[in-house]
Protein backbone atom coordinates (compact mmCIF):
# COMPACT_ATOMS: atom_id res chain seq x y z
CA UNK A 1 0.00 0.00 0.00
CA UNK A 2 1.67 3.80 -1.03
CA UNK A 3 2.53 5.53 2.22
CA UNK A 4 -0.36 8.25 1.53
CA UNK A 5 -2.45 5.47 1.03
CA UNK A 6 -1.69 4.60 4.69
CA UNK A 7 -1.67 7.76 6.32
CA UNK A 8 -4.82 8.68 5.31
CA UNK A 9 -6.19 5.68 6.56
CA UNK A 10 -4.74 6.29 9.80
CA UNK A 11 -6.13 9.35 9.66
CA UNK A 12 -9.82 8.62 9.24
CA UNK A 13 -9.73 5.29 11.67
CA UNK A 14 -8.20 7.52 14.56
CA UNK A 15 -10.70 9.72 13.20
CA UNK A 16 -13.74 7.83 13.03
CA UNK A 17 -12.49 6.45 16.81
CA UNK A 18 -12.74 9.72 18.13
CA UNK A 19 -16.21 10.52 16.48
CA UNK A 20 -17.43 7.12 18.19
CA UNK A 21 -15.75 8.20 21.40
CA UNK A 22 -18.22 11.41 21.60
CA UNK A 23 -21.01 10.28 19.98
CA UNK A 24 -21.57 7.46 22.49
CA UNK A 25 -20.96 9.73 25.40
CA UNK A 26 -21.83 13.83 24.16
CA UNK A 27 -22.12 13.94 20.78
CA UNK A 28 -20.72 17.59 21.43
CA UNK A 29 -18.13 17.46 18.18
CA UNK A 30 -18.75 19.11 14.88
CA UNK A 31 -17.93 16.68 12.40
CA UNK A 32 -14.88 18.40 11.61
CA UNK A 33 -12.95 17.78 15.41
CA UNK A 34 -12.18 14.22 15.32
CA UNK A 35 -10.99 14.56 12.01
CA UNK A 36 -9.09 17.28 12.69
CA UNK A 37 -7.86 15.96 16.38
CA UNK A 38 -6.94 12.73 14.44
CA UNK A 39 -5.07 14.58 11.29
CA UNK A 40 -2.80 15.99 13.85
CA UNK A 41 -2.35 13.04 16.22
CA UNK A 42 -1.06 10.94 13.17
CA UNK A 43 0.89 13.26 11.12
CA UNK A 44 3.02 14.33 14.26
CA UNK A 45 3.32 11.00 14.98
CA UNK A 46 3.94 9.96 11.16
CA UNK A 47 7.17 13.18 11.66
CA UNK A 48 8.06 12.04 15.17
CA UNK A 49 9.05 8.47 13.55
CA UNK A 50 10.68 10.34 10.20
CA UNK A 51 12.83 11.80 12.55
CA UNK A 52 13.89 8.42 13.76
CA UNK A 53 13.24 9.34 16.92
CA UNK A 54 13.26 6.62 20.08
CA UNK A 55 10.06 3.93 20.06
CA UNK A 56 9.00 5.25 23.38
CA UNK A 57 8.71 8.99 21.62
CA UNK A 58 6.74 7.80 19.08
CA UNK A 59 4.45 6.40 21.05
CA UNK A 60 4.06 8.86 23.64
CA UNK A 61 4.03 11.81 21.76
CA UNK A 62 0.64 11.98 19.86
CA UNK A 63 -1.10 11.60 23.56
CA UNK A 64 -1.17 14.80 24.81
CA UNK A 65 -1.94 16.26 21.39
CA UNK A 66 -5.30 14.05 20.91
CA UNK A 67 -5.91 14.83 25.16
CA UNK A 68 -5.47 18.68 24.75
CA UNK A 69 -7.23 18.87 21.22
CA UNK A 70 -10.49 16.38 22.93
CA UNK A 71 -10.52 18.44 25.48
CA UNK A 72 -10.47 22.07 24.14
CA UNK A 73 -13.69 20.91 21.31
CA UNK A 74 -15.50 18.93 24.15
CA UNK A 75 -15.66 22.09 25.72
CA UNK A 76 -17.07 19.95 29.07
CA UNK A 77 -16.18 18.59 32.31
CA UNK A 78 -13.07 17.54 33.10
CA UNK A 79 -14.73 13.90 34.43
CA UNK A 80 -16.51 14.02 31.18
CA UNK A 81 -13.27 14.59 29.06
CA UNK A 82 -11.82 11.75 30.64
CA UNK A 83 -14.88 9.16 30.20
CA UNK A 84 -14.75 10.22 26.38
CA UNK A 85 -10.78 10.07 26.26
CA UNK A 86 -11.01 6.69 27.62
CA UNK A 87 -14.06 5.26 25.71
CA UNK A 88 -12.08 6.95 22.16
CA UNK A 89 -8.97 5.16 23.35
CA UNK A 90 -10.74 1.47 23.64
CA UNK A 91 -12.86 1.76 20.38
CA UNK A 92 -9.12 2.92 18.89
CA UNK A 93 -7.96 -0.04 20.48
CA UNK A 94 -10.61 -2.28 19.12
CA UNK A 95 -9.97 -0.86 15.54
CA UNK A 96 -6.10 -1.22 15.78
CA UNK A 97 -6.70 -4.72 16.74
CA UNK A 98 -8.91 -5.57 13.97
CA UNK A 99 -7.39 -3.58 10.80
CA UNK A 100 -3.65 -4.96 12.06
CA UNK A 101 -5.35 -8.56 12.28
CA UNK A 102 -7.04 -8.72 9.17
CA UNK A 103 -5.12 -6.10 6.65
CA UNK A 104 -1.75 -6.30 8.81
CA UNK A 105 -2.31 -2.79 9.03
CA UNK A 106 -0.74 -0.75 12.09
CA UNK A 107 -3.45 2.29 12.61
CA UNK A 108 -1.60 5.17 14.12
CA UNK A 109 1.88 5.18 13.08
CA UNK A 110 1.42 4.30 8.74
CA UNK A 111 5.22 3.69 8.56
CA UNK A 112 5.86 1.17 10.60
CA UNK A 113 5.62 -2.36 9.50
CA UNK A 114 3.90 -5.25 11.74
CA UNK A 115 6.52 -8.12 10.34
CA UNK A 116 9.13 -8.61 8.19
CA UNK A 117 7.10 -10.01 5.64
CA UNK A 118 4.19 -7.08 5.79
Amino acid sequence: MPYIISLLTAILLTSFAYFLGDFFLEQALAIWHPLFIGASVVVLGAVVEKLRSPMWLIIVTPFPVGMTLLFLFLKSTWPVWLLTYGLTLAIYVIIHMIVSFFFRFHSLIPAWKLSKSA
